[in-house]
């Protein structure tokens, strides 16, 4: 295991470690067009270097897991730019890699979780911070299944069940990764106390509370100020160390393409998110790598 010799599951049980930020909004601050519907997952093919390097700025900023590349990756996604289910499983696969080579390379202890995004990001139609595709559980496991197999299959630490939208589509999730060797993180989209398609999140989170591969649950990709009661549900719902990576706060205008707003992300808050159950802490959508800095420093000095 290159960057660490401790399970995540037993370094969560000891300590709060430190997530990584937006991969997306880095790489745009290294020059990438993100542009292209596949939106980060572009470059695994056409210039992997970047998130390699991407990922080396967040280790630098003091995170000690990093979320590859994946979650915008799928083999129906690459299938319409004309990439054959070889080669996208190649991809899928250098995902992980890329991410585990710049975790090989840090000082400290860093591990690797793969992305696993919801069916709304294969989508690229805004409609994974809605859920409610119009599948059904079985549906939705048998797109899962494939690219799950396939991360699973690069050894990545752990996988990311991330910005997941919709409860069903939770269930579905902890049925496609059952036997894949794997640990997971079950991680919501949320709007307060509820899921983005609205049901409670006291409800989702249920179906992981005696699920021994998730070794983790929470929120992510949601506003700051929605974070506190979610994780204190997420902790008394399951018991299990909660992770938690919001947005920067900041909103964005489809019509002007453009985000709108000031920053509400708090790294100060992590003492009372901590205190609530969070052990694994980061940023996601324009969380760079300065405030990931900050919440090091505040973990470290607390």
């Amino acid at each position: 295991m290159a960057g660490s010799t401790t399970s995540l599951a037993q370094a969560l049980a000891q300590r709060t470690l430190v997530l990584d930020g937006g991969l997306s909004n880095q790489l745009a601050a290294q020059g990438c067009d993100l542009s292209d519907e596949l939106w980060s997952a572009r470059l695994l093919a056409d210039d992997p270097g970047q998130i390699e390097r991407a990922h080396t700025a967040y280790l630098r900023a003091g995170a000690q897991v990093l979320i590859t590349a994946s979650y915008q990756a799928t083999f129906e996604g690459f299938a319409r730019r004309g990439v054959d289910r070889e080669e996208a499983a190649a991809l899928l696969r250098r995902s992980v890699e890329l991410a585990r080579r710049a975790a090989g390379r840090t000082a400290g202890e860093a591990w690797v979780a793969a992305s696993v995004g919801p069916y709304g990001a294969m989508l690229a139609d805004g409609s994974e911070y809605r859920g409610q595709y119009g599948l059904d559980e079985e549906e939705l496991e048998r797109f899962h299944r494939p690219r799950v197999e396939v991360l699973a299959g690069a050894g990545p630490d752990v996988l990311a069940l991330e910005t997941v939208p919709d409860a069903v589509e939770g269930r579905a999730l902890l049925r496609a990764v059952r036997g894949c060797g794997v640990p997971v993180w079950l991680s919501y989209s949320c709007a307060g106390e509820y899921t983005r398609a609205g049901q409670p999140l006291a409800e989702a989170f249920a179906p992981a509370a005696g699920n021994e591969q998730v070794i983790a649950v929470g929120v992510n990709c949601c506003e700051p100020r929605d974070v506190d009661r979610a994780v204190e549900i997420a902790a008394r719902v399951t018991g299990k160390p909660v992770v938690v990576y919001p947005n920067s706060g900041e909103g964005w205008d489809a019509r002007a393409r453009d985000w709108r707003g000031g920053v509400t992300f708090d790294p100060a808050r992590v003492g009372a998110w901590r205190e609530a159950g969070a052990r694994l802490v980061g940023g996601c959508c324009r969380v760079g790598p300065e405030l990931i800095r900050e919440l090091a420093v505040l973990l470290e000095n607390d």
